[in-house]
């Protein structure tokens, strides 16, 4: 465990407090998901920080609480964004909350992506559909530090063009990206008339990034199935294994490690993760059902 994990660990709240919030603006992304704006009621966001890949328990009063991924800039911890499936009981009530509606924050729990670890070299961001999101925060602060990385590669994709996220920043990234030092590359499983980029999952887009594999470290988020392709891809180009980062999703209740609802192995997803290095848990994403 490195000096950094363990210093994150150790400014984790032991479970609380639980802040409030206020919903700012409801943003939708994609058929079966949207963006929560939020910002903190007076005087709770005070003191809050989080590092891009971490996650907050969010709380709906008299419901409960889900884990949701942060999603919004880190640079900007008094507005914060959180991209939500309507996929659970907790979630299909947030659904339907508008704006002025209030909800519970904890956190922010886990271990974040290891910026630092790419600066100098190549950062290559491997994400598909949802996946994005989780991601989101790294590319964000990526772009705001570019100076501190050789070169920027965002590789993302999704089942079809409308499950892919946050549509007008990809648009913007598109027609900014060469002034923003930013290689762009997307696909979809299923292209649409009009789709104008490339057709197949996302390791197929591989070739076009040309890394320097010594010098490339990669962020992986989206389906299981698709990080253990795409993590295999990494190697086999000659990625050091130890510089491959994937986010992994577990049915996550505590934040803290003790209800053992999200334990992958040795491991639990919300106190070890949920970013972990791919060559160690490789072998537990190979077992089915885990």
């Amino acid at each position: 465990m490195s000096a950094t994990e363990t210093d994150v660990r150790r400014t984790q709240p032991e479970g609380g407090p639980t802040r409030v919030a206020v919903i700012q603006r409801i943003v939708p992304e994609t058929p079966e998901s949207a963006t929560y704006w939020s910002t903190w009621r007076d005087g709770d966001g005070e003191g809050y920080a989080f590092e891009a890949g971490q996650f907050n328990m969010l709380y709906v009063f008299g419901v409960g609480e889900v884990a949701i991924s942060i999603s919004s800039d880190p640079a900007h911890p008094q507005r914060l964004g959180h991209t939500i499936r309507s996929i659970g009981r907790v979630t299909n009530v947030i659904k339907d909350l508008r704006p002025g509606d209030e909800i519970g924050i904890r956190g922010p729990f886990g271990r974040p992506w290891p910026l630092h670890e790419a600066e100098g070299g190549d950062l290559v961001v491997v994400a598909g559909g949802v996946g994005v999101c989780p991601v989101r925060p790294a590319i964000e602060t990526a772009m705001r530090r570019r100076d501190r990385y050789r070169r920027l590669i965002l590789l993302l994709g999704a089942r079809t063009p409308s499950l892919l996220p946050y549509q007008e920043e990809l648009d913007w990234w598109l027609a900014t990206m060469e002034r923003l030092g930013v290689e762009l590359h997307l696909t979809v499983d299923e292209p649409e008339p009009g789709w104008l980029y490339g057709a197949g999952v996302v390791t197929t887009l591989f070739p076009k990034a040309q890394v320097e594999p010594a010098r490339t470290t990669a962020f992986v988020c989206g389906p299981e199935i698709m990080m253990r392709f795409a993590g295999k891809g990494l190697l086999e180009m000659g990625v050091p294994p130890e510089r491959v980062y994937v986010s992994m999703e577990r049915n996550m209740q505590c934040g803290i490690g003790l209800c053992g609802h999200c334990q992958l192995g040795p491991y639990f997803v919300c106190a070890d993760g949920p970013v972990f290095r791919y060559d160690r848990i490789a072998d537990l994403m190979e077992v089915r059902e885990l």
